[in-house]
This record gives C-alpha cells, sequence and structure tokens, in this order.
C-alpha cells in the first residue's frame, strides 16, 4: 500500500514527568485546509483499494435488496391519535405518521426527508405538550449532536415562529404555554463540531417569543461539566432536574414544585453514588428506579418534602436480573428486565406484588412499552438477531399480547440458529456471548466470524435484528456479540469491573472471546474480524494492539483512540468517570498502557485495519481516528492494508441517511470478506 504522505511535527506534552511525542496534533483542527486535503486523499487511497473488489457491486446489490422492505416503530397515542415511524424500505430517514385510532387512514405528519436534499438532516425529539395541541421537535443536521428546536400545531401541522438554536442533551418539557430545555451558549465560529462544551443551562420557553427572551431556570457557576435534563410531570405537578457528572449511571434529583408560587428546587437527591430515574408520581409522591442500594435497580416512592432513604417505600425490589427501564399504566407497573443478556418483561400492582410475565417469542429484546397513567394498552417491539422487529400490542386489563405487525424481509429467518455460550475471561471471570450461524456449521475452524463488542458506559448490548448482518450469515459467517464486562448486562457491578483502573479487565473478556471461538473450532486467527464503535472502537484498537496476531480484520468506528487528550473536546470530559484522566498522575500511567494511538508499535503487522468515522461526529471527535490511522501507517509493518474511510456530512452515527448506511456497510463486509480471501455469493 502507498498511502498519502503525513506530515509530522515536533510537539511533545509533558505528563507528570512523561514526556509524549505528539507528531500529529495538527490533525486536530479538522477545519483547516491542510486537513480537510489529508482527508481527501485518505478517502482516494481507500476508494481505490476498496473499488478494485470484483464483489463490490454485488454486496451493495444485495444489501439494497435486504433492506428494502417497511419498517415500523411501535404506535403511541396522544389523546384520540395514534403515531408512529415508518420508513417504506429505502427511504434516508423514517417518517412520522397520524391516524385516527388504531384502524384510521395513516396521513404523514412530519417527513424528514424533506429537511435536507440529500436526506442527512434528522428529526430527533417529539414531544408533545399536555394538551396535546402542540409538538416541540427537533432536528440534527448532518449526524451532529447540535439541535435546533420548532414547534408545530398538532392538528393543522402549521409551524409556528419558535426557533432554539444550540441545544445538546435535551428534551422538551411542557408547561402550560412553553416548555423547558438545556443548552450550551453558542460556540465561538468554526468551533461548532470540537469545541469543549461547558455550562449545560435550562431555560423555559414561551410560545410565540424569541429564544432571546428564554428564562434561565437553572445553572450552576460553579460546575461547568454537569449535565442538566429537565422533565415535567403529567399533572405539571413537579418540575425535576436531573443532574449528571458527565457519561455516568449517577446522579442528583432537584424537584421543583410547579403548583406553589416562588417555589425553590428541593434536593431529593444531592449526592452523586446512585442512579436515579423518575418514573412517574403517585398522587404527590415520585416513582423512582433507582441503583441506591441496589445495583441491578429496584422501584421505590419518594416524598420530595421527606427525601431522606429511610422514608423511602421500596414498590419493586432488587432481583437477580436486571430492571432497565420501567413505565406506569393504568395502576399497574410494566417492568422491562435485562435476564442474562436478553429480555424479560413482569408486570407488577402497586404494591409490588407480581401478576404477569409478558411472554416473548425467544431470546430477544424488548423496547417501547411506554405509557401515560390513564392508557389501558401499550405498545412495544420485539426483535432477535434473526426475528425481525414485530410490534405487539399489550391490553392492561386482559394481560394479553397481540400481533400488531410483522416485518416481511427477504431473508430465511429460519437458516440460522442463535445460542449463548459462557466462556473463562483471563482472571477466570465468567462472560457470557451469543454464537449465531447456519444450522448445521462444522466447528472445523475454517468459519469466517464478525466478533462484536463495547463494554462500557453501563449500556447493555442485547440480541437485535441487522439486515447488514443478514448478509454476513448468508454467506455462511458466524456472528458473535460478547457481552464484556464495562457493559450494564449485570448491573453497576459488571459495570464497573470494567471502568478505571479496571479497564484492562474489557480488553481482556474480549481477547478471551476470541480465544474461545478459535479453541472451539469456530474459526481460527485468519478468519476472524474484530468490530466496534465509540468506546467499541477504542476496544478495538486496544486489543488489534494487545494481541495483533490473533485477528485478520479490524474495524474500529468513530472511536476513542486519544486516551491523554479525549477529555479537551466538545463532550469528551464527560467520560472522564469511565476512563480516568490524564491529569490525574495515576489515571494517565494506566491511560497509557492501553491508549490505541500510544500502543502501536514499530514493524508489527497489525490486523487488516478500516477505520470509519465521519466529518461532523462532534460527540467522538474525527480527530481521534485521524491520528490513530496516521500512526498505523506509519508504524505498522507487514502486507496487511491501514485505512480510513471519512463519511462526509455524517455525524457518531445516528441520523445517518439509508443510503449512506448502506454504502458504508458495503465497504466494510467488502473490506472483510477480501482480507479473508472469500468471495461472498460463490459458495
Amino acid at each position: 500500500m502507498k498511502y498519502p504522505e503525513t506530515k509530522k511535527i515536533e510537539y511533545t506534552d509533558n505528563y507528570h514527568g512523561t514526556i509524549v511525542a505528539d507528531p500529529y496534533r495538527w490533525l486536530e483542527n479538522d477545519t483547516a485546509e491542510d486537513v480537510k486535503k489529508w482527508v481527501e486523499e485518505q478517502n482516494k487511497v481507500t476508494f481505490k483499494y476498496l473499488e478494485q473488489i470484483s464483489f463490490r457491486d454485488k454486496i451493495k446489490e444485495r444489501l439494497s435488496q435486504i433492506w428494502n422492505y417497511p419498517k415500523y416503530g411501535a404506535p403511541f397515542n396522544r389523546g384520540e391519535y395514534y403515531f408512529f415511524y415508518k420508513n417504506d424500505g429505502l427511504q434516508n430517514q423514517a417518517v412520522l405518521y397520524v391516524q385516527k385510532g388504531l384502524t384510521g387512514t395513516p396521513e404523514v405528519f412530519i417527513d424528514p426527508n424533506k429537511f435536507s436534499p440529500d436526506g442527512t438532516t434528522s428529526l430527533t425529539i417529539v414531544s408533545f405538550s399536555k394538551d396535546n395541541k402542540y409538538v416541540a421537535y427537533g432536528t440534527s443536521g448532518g449526524g451532529s449532536d447540535w439541535n435546533d428546536f420548532q414547534v408545530m400545531d398538532a392538528r393543522t401541522k402549521k409551524k409556528l415562529s419558535d426557533r432554539l438554536e444550540w441545544i445538546k442533551f435535551s428534551g422538551a418539557a411542557w408547561y402550560q404555554d412553553g416548555f423547558f430545555y438545556s443548552r450550551y451558549d453558542a460556540p465561538k465560529n468554526g468551533s461548532k463540531l470540537a469545541a469543549k462544551n461547558e455550562f449545560h443551562k435550562v431555560y423555559y420557553h414561551k410560545l410565540g417569543t424569541p429564544q432571546s427572551s428564554d428564562k434561565l431556570i437553572y445553572e450552576d457557576k460553579s460546575k461547568p461539566l454537569r449535565y442538566f435534563f429537565a422533565s415535567t410531570t403529567d399533572d405539571e405537578h413537579y418540575l425535576i432536574i436531573s443532574v449528571s457528572e458527565g457519561a455516568t449511571s449517577t446522579n442528583a434529583l432537584y424537584v421543583k414544585d410547579l403548583r406553589a408560587p416562588n417555589s425553590k428546587f428541593l434536593p431529593v437527591v444531592s449526592n452523586f453514588e446512585a442512579e436515579y430515574v423518575v418514573v412517574d408520581t403517585i398522587g404527590d409522591q415520585l416513582l423512582v428506579q433507582t441503583t441506591h442500594e441496589a445495583p441491578r435497580n429496584r422501584i421505590v416512592l419518594i416524598d420530595p418534602k421527606k427525601p431522606q432513604p429511610a422514608n423511602w417505600k421500596t414498590v419493586v425490589p432488587q432481583s437477580e436480573n436486571v430492571i432497565t427501564e420501567s413505565s406506569l399504566v393504568d395502576t399497574k407497573l410494566i417492568v422491562n428486565y435485562t435476564k442474562r443478556a436478553a429480555s424479560q418483561v413482569l408486570v407488577f400492582d402497586l404494591n409490588g406484588q407480581q401478576l404477569h410475565e409478558i411472554p416473548l417469542p425467544t431470546l430477544g429484546t424488548v423496547t417501547g412499552l411506554g405509557g401515560k397513567k390513564e392508557d389501558k394498552e401499550v405498545f412495544y417491539t420485539f426483535n432477535s438477531f434473526t426475528y425481525p422487529s414485530t410490534i405487539f400490542k399489550y391490553t392492561i386489563a386482559t394481560h394479553q399480547s397481540e400481533l400488531i405487525r410483522k416485518s416481511e424481509v427477504a431473508v430465511k429467518t429460519d437458516d440460522y440458529k442463535t445460542k449463548q455460550v459462557f466462556y473463562a475471561s483471563k482472571d477466570g471471570t465468567n462472560v457470557p456471548m451469543f454464537v449465531v450461524h447456519k444450522k448445521g456449521l462444522k466447528l472445523d475452524g475454517n468459519n469466517p466470524t464478525f466478533l462484536y463488542g463495547y463494554g462500557g458506559f453501563n449500556v447493555s448490548y442485547t440480541p437485535t435484528f441487522s439486515v447488514s448482518r443478514m448478509l454476513w450469515l448468508e454467506s455462511s459467517g458466524v456472528y458473535v456479540l460478547a457481552n464484556i464486562r464495562g457493559g450494564g448486562e449485570f448491573g453497576e457491578e459488571w459495570h464497573q469491573a470494567g471502568v478505571t483502573p479496571n479497564k484492562q479487565n474489557v480488553f481482556d473478556d474480549f481477547i478471551a472471546a476470541a480465544e474461545y471461538l478459535i479453541q472451539a473450532k469456530y474459526t481460527s486467527p485468519e478468519k476472524l474480524a474484530i468490530s466496534g464503535g465509540s468506546n467499541g472502537g477504542l476496544l478495538v484498537g486496544a486489543v488489534a494492539n494487545q494481541r495483533p496476531e490473533l485477528f485478520k480484520v479490524a474495524l474500529p468506528a468513530v472511536g476513542v483512540m486519544d486516551m491523554l487528550r479525549f477529555h479537551k473536546f466538545t463532550i469528551g470530559w464527560g467520560w472522564v468517570p469511565e476512563y480516568g484522566s490524564s491529569d490525574n498522575p495515576e489515571q494517565f500511567k494506566n491511560l497509557l498502557t492501553f491508549s490505541p494511538i500510544h500502543n502501536i508499535k514499530e514493524g508489527v503487522q497489525y490486523p487488516a485495519t478500516l477505520v470509519t468515522t465521519a466529518d461532523h461526529d462532534d460527540r467522538v471527535v474525527p480527530a481521534h481516528s485521524f491520528k490513530y490511522i496516521a500512526t498505523l501507517q506509519e508504524k505498522g509493518g507487514g502486507l496487511n492494508p491501514y485505512l480510513i474511510r471519512v463519511d462526509v456530512n455524517a455525524g457518531h452515527g445516528a441520523g445517518k441517511s439509508t443510503a449512506q448506511q448502506i454504502e458504508e456497510q458495503t465497504d466494510i463486509w467488502s473490506f472483510v470478506y477480501y482480507n479473508m480471501g472469500l468471495k461472498p455469493f460463490e459458495n
């Protein structure tokens, strides 16, 4: 491979007496002309390489074929009207529809495909006023985390004059004739996709007024790195501010009584020792899902006037499985659990008595189940690795689930099997993973295998359907999802086992998964690909450095690759509780042991690597990927290619158009097959 020339500069940092070179620091300035030119040259090399792959067009054709089926979201009701999302098949963005009653004729309510000519502006949040007269909705351009909010009359679909900017990590919490929301101050020109975001604030916007007139409701001038998320109860009794210090699974709760004039915010929980999620209200009390003295969550009642834990009443106690979400519907609590990395749904009364378990078709994932106290039914979506998304209606009074809509996908899902296995990690910890493949697979050590992982931020990865993944399975590939430590599959203890200073456990778990697959004769190092995105991109970069001989292909996507400087950009500071910070001497030493950029060795043959990122990623800024691939191209030895694919007018992942997704997946699968010496569709 002949890579573009990447200039090196003399630049070093002194970390607590340790000098660390940073010769590609200039690539952090993503708006500079020389960086833009470098990106263009890298893309030219990458796409020239991909275009030589003879079966690339066939992959795109098959992906487009199986992608092209109607995709529905579960309905939700607002008054007498029901709303649902639908993508006809290859539309860039799903359209929000409305119909009167469950049998009414659907009409387009909001069509995000009309937001921009190329379909890269997405619909983010949709929030109805309490009387269902108005709807506030958010839009994001090119996949950025920045949102603009607009308001529409829900009946006439006429836009109001309201337009709000510089919103990030916020909902629209309606109260009377306006709503609460969170925003940052406008960034300096040219820095909105990279500058550090500080001093999140909560405002109240009154309909029909300019944003400049919005009233500041909550801020903390002494804590620049906190998030503030506002919500209001359905009865407009309380304004609730959830305060978090970065992307952690702990928060504080402050409550303001909106019925009492000039009331102050009361601290329901002022420390950051657990997670607290307000589910609903029962009378004047808050129904809260919490990890307080319950690392797998419990549900409690809290009186805001007597918030001490001794006064809490436990409604649903902690069990061996993890409560992931819950809702109060028609005096019943519907609780979605994660049980051994798959969904389980139980129904309780308000005394905590289990009434019913909602039967599920197989090991899989349930989403939805949200509703209001006055609802008599809820809708949910179920899917699994080879079970396309299917929508059900659950009626509270009868405890019955009814099939509403099933996806029709042009794949033979009955040809495959899924099993869950447990394997021992380096320290003896048992780690689960799902293995999916065609029935009748021969364990001869020669099967192409795709191993995916994440392992961070208390995020649980459970079985879900992917048309892109079906292409791999059709070609006799094996797909594996490893539920490694750092995730939330077994609660907060499982998460903490993968948080600094224990981050190496995450990498050890992933390496052990690969070793298990090889020892069990599923595959071999020459037929094994690893993949992960964001925190999972860090995972792939770290294990490829630590055990390069174990993998043939590495696919780090939008990864956190510079562990010494991640906290310098946008909201990267929010990850310090997870990773640690180079500002801390001991944490610096730990970070330096696995930071992907800083552990690439001269002359080592690393797996064939295709880094994917995007120019509008303002969560994990693309400089991480730029500096990583520049270092890999400089130092990596052997014959394997080290390439980067930079998507244009795209972000961290959310909001990508269908066309962008198909193009990207085509190139990823082409790269994997080609570097394993395989030709799909010829088996």
